[in-house]
């Protein structure tokens, strides 16, 4: 079994020294509980809700910088000694390219970049989506992928982790919250289950938490199983959700002798999906 912990946390916009605290102390306390893997929210060192590019810029930085070789001091201080940490950060790129990026770290550093490429809203006039498909890292945990909030939305994206071999799904998210009828979810929550169901895929979404310029958050920081059941939840404010998972599970793909979701594809015919006609790209 494998402890995971999301963290729930409230970074605020343009303060990187505030936010490196913040998310240092997150870790930190994270590990010291016991978590073998440690998920952050999206923009936990730079908050979310920019002016402008010029902003972003301001508080960019590379993968090289020195808050990521933190995180690996903390990664090895975790109990059993290989810690890993997935946190989003805003990531200076070439030229006056700014993008929404996610890290995978552990104690030997940084192991992959993830940078968002379905970019939500007024996102789409700060950032430069990304271009390549979510990474999955080979961890002595399983194998953990990264996305970013609302690339989770589309199923194709979802699913390319999940034949990729992610065991883990890892998922920094900063959720606007939105109107959510009596006894539901949040519809972002609804969707990472669906995504976990399909894929038998565990999925971890690191939601935040406080008013950034006039803009409340869903704080649906969750642990979703293999099976499509949230196992745990933050609640609101800061906090965490904690669970242990067998990530071997996610690699189990069979419903019953005869249906297995992922031999029982027919790829042959879904062309369309990456073939678009004319009507909305299908």
């Amino acid at each position: 079994m494998t402890a995971i912990a999301a963290v729930q946390l409230d970074p605020a916009v343009g303060d990187f020294d505030g936010n490196r605290r913040k998310a240092a102390t997150a870790i930190a306390e994270a590990f010291a509980a016991g978590a073998s893997i440690v998920v952050i929210p999206e923009l936990a060192t730079s908050g979310y809700v920019f002016r402008d590019r010029d902003e972003a810029r301001s508080v960019s930085i590379r993968p090289d910088h020195e808050i990521f070789a933190e995180w690996a001091r903390l990664a090895a201080g975790a109990r059993d000694g290989a810690g890993v940490v997935v946190g989003g950060f805003s990531e200076l790129g070439e030229g006056d390219e700014v993008h929404n990026s996610a890290a995978v770290v552990d104690a030997s550093g940084v192991r992959a970049v993830y940078r968002k490429v379905h970019l939500w809203d007024r996102e789409k006039e700060v950032f430069t989506p990304g271009k390549a498909a979510p990474p999955v890292v080979d961890t002595p945990h399983g194998r953990v992928g990264v996305m970013i909030c609302f690339d989770l939305e589309f199923p194709e994206w979802t699913r390319i982790a999940g034949l990729a071999g992610a065991d883990l799904l890892a998922v920094p998210t900063n959720w606007p919250l939105v109107p959510t009828p009596p006894g539901e979810r949040p519809a972002e929550q609804r969707i990472a289950v669906a995504a976990a169901l399909v894929n038998r895929m565990a999925i971890v979404c690191a939601d935040r938490f406080g008013r950034e310029r006039g803009v409340d958050w869903t704080e649906g920081t969750a642990i979703i199983s293999p099976a499509g059941v949230v196992i745990a939840e933050a609640g609101p404010g800061r906090g965490a959700a904690t669970a242990d998972l067998d990530l071997a599970e996610s690699r189990d793909k069979r419903l019953s002798p005869r249906i297995d979701l992922f031999d029982d594809r027919r790829p042959d015919l879904y062309g369309r999906l990456v073939h678009p006609g004319p009507a909305r790209g299908v």
